[in-house]
């Protein structure tokens, strides 16, 4: 009944660079030049209730917003939905997103408009949490040491729960906060390498449910819902970030099974998003919001993250994300629980600056749309020059430089916390630390994508 419905797919040729007007790379921003006052001082910035929006709440509350003469408002926002359309109106400002939401936006995947980001917020941070009665089926099947599972746990083990599901004809529902989030791509690309199929989308086709030929099948649910979801049923599991994975595991009603620094190691996570026509207008202010952005990114990490317990209080105010102190602090300080009494060190569970952690790299783009057009989210075979186009059109180096190189000439920052400038090609080295052993080479997006066996690739396309 379910996870039965056969791809049909047709040859198509792969698209071109043509992207009109609207993905025209902008003359990049002088690194040099003198930075001037900011042509908007008044600002507002949105955000949804997530730890990891925390370089926004550490640059005002440390002041590192007024230093650079900008006075900033931040408002929490219902969903991601209602958030990218206040960047879009100009109700607000710019807005901690999801990295997919600036790529999606630019190619029309949803709402169509340029969105930009200068920087990239985190690394990590997200965790996938199953009900107690799917975690009980699938301890049967896990390994263990010393009385407890090994890690990570793959998919693999969840198959024969979800296979059962199907074999019984009910549906097996699980939930991601938003069909162009980082969770979504984690939760998809956890269950694919297990052999359990996510399911495709067809935009082409009016179809934006992501279940075509699903096995398991997901949906939306806003990251605060997710707790309360699970434990009423509607789902037996999802992909969040926190603190609502530790909150499953406080109230005793789920079990984060691997996070997704164990799907792969250092991925990148949200980013500061901005309308391309702000960054235009305002271009001095464009460049001072990433200064303060930067200095808040670095006192997350700096001394081992000796500033986390201080953060911590911080984002437990109501204002922010408003959990309890200590659930935030379960995996914000350097550790994640899994099991109830199964707490273990992941000292990068969340790393705002090291590694390079807040560069706009073309890479990490690339990466979000080849999982777009593993989905179909992308319905058309692209080439791989049209990957390098649109990441260029979004991910804005240049404007991270120029702060960069502000910060450092005022003696705020130094050289060796940042990329060599000169020598960047915006491409990381080839990504080998994914669960299940593939490479991720950005300078190759199509020949990644034929890599798997579950997902579409080359000239297919859902009919």
């Amino acid at each position: 009944m379910f996870g039965k419905t056969l791809l049909s797919v047709t040859r198509r040729r792969f698209g071109t660079l043509a992207l009109g007007s609207l993905l025209s790379v902008a003359l990049p921003f002088s690194a040099s030049a003198e930075l001037g006052e900011p042509e908007k001082d008044e600002l507002t910035f949105g955000f949804i209730k997530l730890t990891d929006m925390a370089p926004l709440a550490i640059a005002y509350e440390n002041g590192y917003f007024e230093d650079e003469g900008l006075y900033v408002s931040l408002e929490a926002q219902a969903n991601w939905k209602v958030l990218l359309d206040g960047v879009i109106d100009g109700q607000l400002d710019g807005a901690h997103m999801l990295a997919g939401q600036p790529l999606a936006a630019t190619i029309g995947f949803g709402t169509r408009a340029h969105i930009v980001t200068p920087f990239s917020m985190d690394l990590n941070g997200n965790g996938i949490t199953v009900s107690n009665a799917v975690w009980a089926e699938m301890k049967k099947h896990i390994p263990h040491e010393n009385g407890k599972p090994v890690h990570p746990i793959k998919a693999d083990y969840l198959k024969p729960v979800v296979d059962q599901y199907i074999n019984e004809g009910k549906p097996f529902n699980m939930g991601m906060v938003f069909p162009v989030s980082t969770h979504n791509y984690e939760l998809r690309y956890w269950l694919a390498a297990g052999g359990i199929h996510p399911g495709y989308y067809a935009p082409h086709k009016g179809d934006i449910s992501g279940q075509i030929n699903a096995e398991a099948l997901l949906s939306v649910t806003p990251p605060p819902q997710m707790p309360a979801t699970l434990e009423a049923g509607t789902i037996h599991g999802y992909c969040v970030g926190e603190p609502w994975n530790q909150q499953a595991v406080f109230k005793g009603i789920g079990v984060p099974v691997i996070t997704d620094y164990e799907i792969w190691k250092n991925n990148p996570e949200k980013v500061f998003g901005l309308n391309k026509e702000f960054t235009e207008k305002y271009p001095n202010t464009t460049v001072r919001v990433v200064k303060a952005l930067l200095r808040a990114a670095r006192w997350l990490d700096e001394n081992d993250n000796a500033n986390r317990p201080q953060a911590v209080e911080i984002l437990s105010r109501s204002e922010y994300v408003g959990a309890d102190y200590d659930v935030i602090a379960n995996s914000m300080t350097g550790t994640f629980e899994y099991e109830k009494g199964d707490k273990r060190d992941i000292p990068d569970f969340n790393v705002f600056f090291r590694y390079f952690a807040t560069y706009p790299y073309y890479s990490d783009a690339i990466w979000y749309l080849t999982q777009m057009r593993r989905w179909g989210q992308i319905a058309e075979p692209k080439s791989d020059d049209w990957y390098l186009e649109v990441a260029k059109s979004v991910y804005r180096p240049d404007i991270y430089q120029a702060a960069a190189e502000a910060l450092i000439d005022e003696g705020e920052m130094e050289t060796e916390e940042f990329p060599a400038f000169a020598e960047e090609s915006g491409f990381r080295p080839p990504q080998t630390e994914f669960i299940d052993g593939m490479v991720f080479d950005g300078s190759q997006p199509n020949a990644y994508l034929e890599q798997f066996p579950i997902g579409l690739k080359g000239s297919e396309v859902v009919e």
